[in-house]
């Protein structure tokens, strides 16, 4: 689109520039990217350009997720889908795309109180559509992984829209995030994705859940001071109860909040017509009738005067023919009596003798209340259990004997299931948590976790089976730990912490033959036959078989712009007017042979720009290392600079026999080079 001659007028000078649009203001800020309000100036309309940042565009992560996002919206074209007009690149090259400006605010900034005495039909219109939406995108192999409140906006005919697809994760594509990073906002995130874990549509689901209770209760269903906080609750605490008024949607949310994915709906259009089920109202039939009674009073108060008064001639002229009805129908008023009270005794009989009654019929069954489950009071412990942490004590007041109680008074309790499912989770990560310190007190957790998956009789096998995958994951993490740190103890100690945990024998096994692996001093490291595995202390360091090369330097030098270091030698007339470096050492030398004429200065930060550049942690090796370093084969030997100090690090110390005759450690000046020493690297394991 080309840009119009005014286009750019009385645009603000730090805002973007780009072609056929005049952006205005900053409407938002991100991660990765500002919102602008802009103005197309060909159609004349507002839309909103999502640019994406500078700083962002330097992380290969970022500008792919940012290019995901522009191409997964722009193939999804449904009513609650917000659409994109076009993509291209900013007059500095930062990626963009416009899409309609919908002014009017997200849901975030909406109430629904006033719909209660309703059944709330404008909460169920907009779960209706956001569960539309999703249902579209989820058949595409598209989970948006970030819905939440702020990511639902209103258009100018109140229509709800699905916006930012920023993380979306398209299932039959490439994957744009790490595995095992959590994303999403922790507010809404399901418990497998702020652990980290792959998700798909359930998770989605879940957060639409979250943002159901929001809507109703005016409150997150779980709130606490931090991320992580959050996080942890959303993976381990019970789901909580709603109030009286609104326990018909208990039974909803028991299965939109479920721990497992497994407990969730299965799809956007199974939770549909579970939400069609929900009745408008529910609780008991008494606080239906009050809260109903207290709407209608509201309206009536209200009325203008003269209704009231043919209201107060119509009441007294009713009162009088109800008293006469009275007369004639006690049975009627017997029923009246005992449904509005809910009281079991009766009226007297008209003629009846003091202390005489009549048989009272059965109450209604609507007013009897409803019998406790046995299983209720172990239940409720179990929660408050939860909520606490205790986990495994003090003992008969835990939450996984409280919940065995609990299954053993009655295994049919609607909530025994999710709360036994919010217990396993919570022991998994207690247990997971112990594994990782290497504490035996892990089995124990582990221990009830499956004593409560044995209760639960199958309801709770998703749940356990994540848990073992996790402690199997960390084992496995603890290994590779050992193998990049080439220590043999910490791999047994992996090995015996499989064991001592029941872990099956084939993984114990593969454990084992991974420890094996482990090379010894001396050794070549694993994939690097130019390092060999030296003692340094109480552990081990890879040492270079050989000094860096004048080749190996001269790209760093170039890399770095880096200067040469003056050259320490012995004085001639000729080196005076012709000073020598690293690149003219004074004498031939091939570009595999040891760089000599770098100072100390030069060599740590080779070393530092080495380290960036492969992820790994070089320095210079030090005195003490220096007897179990390998010989470096050289024409000519020469010296090596070492990490050590001398004279308060106005010198620092160098070593070994050179061409010179120099033997044993000697203090040299730190920021000269000279022609008698060079260095190799140490990398940390």
């Amino acid at each position: 689109m080309s840009a119009t001659p005014n286009e750019n007028e009385h645009e603000d000078p730090d805002l973007p520039r780009i072609a056929g649009y005049r952006l205005v203001r900053v409407l938002g800020h991100g991660g990765m990217s500002t919102v602008y309000l802009g103005e197309q100036v060909s159609l004349d309309r507002e839309v909103a350009i999502k640019v994406m940042l500078p700083e962002a565009l330097a992380d290969e992560v970022s500008r792919r997720r940012f290019e995901n996002e522009a191409r997964t919206i722009a193939r999804l074209e449904h009513p609650h889908i917000v659409g994109i007009f076009e993509v291209g690149r900013t007059k500095a090259s930062l990626p963009y795309y416009a899409m309609p400006y919908l002014a009017r605010g997200h849901l975030g900034q909406r109430s629904f109180a006033d719909e209660a005495e309703h059944g709330f039909p404008r909460v169920r219109g907009i779960l209706h559509a956001l569960l539309a939406a999703l249902d579209y995108a989820h058949a595409r192999g598209v989970v948006h992984r970030d819905v939440k409140a702020e990511n639902v906006l209103f258009d100018e005919a109140e229509r709800p829209l699905l916006a930012d697809f920023g993380i979306a994760l398209r299932r039959f594509g490439p994957r744009v995030t790490t595995a095992g990073m959590a994303v999403g906002s922790t507010a809404y995130m399901a418990p497998e994705q702020a652990r980290g874990e792959d998700v798909d549509a359930r998770a989605d689901l879940y957060a639409v859940g979250v943002l159901a209770w929001e809507m109703l209760t005016g409150q997150l269903p779980y709130v606490a001071g931090d991320a992580l906080s959050m996080a942890v609750m959303h993976a381990q605490d019970p789901i909580p109860r709603l109030p009286r008024s609104l326990r018909h949607w208990q039974r909803f949310f028991d299965r939109a909040l479920a721990k497992s994915p497994g407990q969730r709906f299965r799809s956007a259009q199974q939770m549909r017509e579970a939400l069609d089920r929900v009745p408008k109202y529910g609780g008991d039939p008494l606080t239906v009738f009050v809260d109903r009674s207290r709407a209608a009073w509201t309206n009536v108060r209200r009325w203008p005067i003269t209704v009231w008064l043919g209201l107060m001639l119509l009441v007294a002229a009713g009162a009088g023919i109800a008293l006469k009805e009275m007369d004639r129908a006690p049975a009627t008023a017997e029923r009246f009596f005992r449904a509005v009270t809910g009281r079991a005794d009766t009226l007297p009989a008209p003629g009846a003798q003091p202390g005489q009654a009549v048989v009272a019929e059965p109450l209604d069954p609507m007013f009897r209340p409803l019998p406790q489950s046995a299983a209720e009071p172990f239940l409720a412990a179990a929660e408050q259990q939860l909520r606490t942490r205790n986990l495994t004590a003090p003992a008969d007041r835990n939450a996984t004997d409280s919940l065995l109680a609990a299954w053993k008074a009655d295994p049919g309790h609607p909530r025994l299931p999710t709360t036994t499912i919010a217990a396993i989770d919570a022991l998994g990560g207690a247990a997971d948590e112990r594994l990782r310190r290497d504490d035996p007190h892990a089995r124990d957790y582990l221990d009830r976790a499956n004593r409560l998956a044995l209760a639960a009789g199958g309801k709770a096998n998703d749940a356990i089976a994540s848990v073992h995958t996790k402690l199997d994951r960390t084992l496995d993490t603890r290994m590779s730990q050992a193998v990049a740190h080439v220590d043999r103890p910490a791999a047994q100690r992996v090995v015996d912490a499989a064991k001592a945990i029941g872990a099956p024998a084939a993984h114990v096994d593969a454990l084992a033959s991974r420890a094996k692996t482990i090379p010894s001093p001396g050794d070549a490291l694993p994939g690097d036959d130019s390092m060999r595995l030296v003692r340094s202390g109480d552990g081990l360091v890879a040492a270079a078989v050989r000094q860096v090369t004048q080749s190996d330097y001269a790209r760093f030098a170039t890399a770095t712009a880096r200067p040469a270091a003056l050259c320490r030698q012995r004085i001639s007339l000729l080196r005076l007017v012709r000073p020598i470096s690293w690149q003219s050492p004074g004498f031939s030398q091939g570009p595999v042979q040891p760089v000599v004429c770098v100072s100390w200065e030069d060599a740590n930060a080779y070393a530092k720009w080495l380290s960036r550049r492969t992820g790994f942690h070089f320095r210079l090796p030090r005195a003490g290392e220096a007897h179990e370093l390998p010989p470096a084969p050289a024409s000519r030997p020469v010296g090596e600079w070492f990490d050590e100090c001398g004279k308060g690090c106005g010198e620092r110390m160098s070593g070994g026999k050179t061409w010179r005759g120099g033997v044993g450690t000697r203090p040299l000046d730190p920021v000269r080079g000279y022609d008698d020493v060079s260095f190799r690297l140490v990398r940390e394991l």
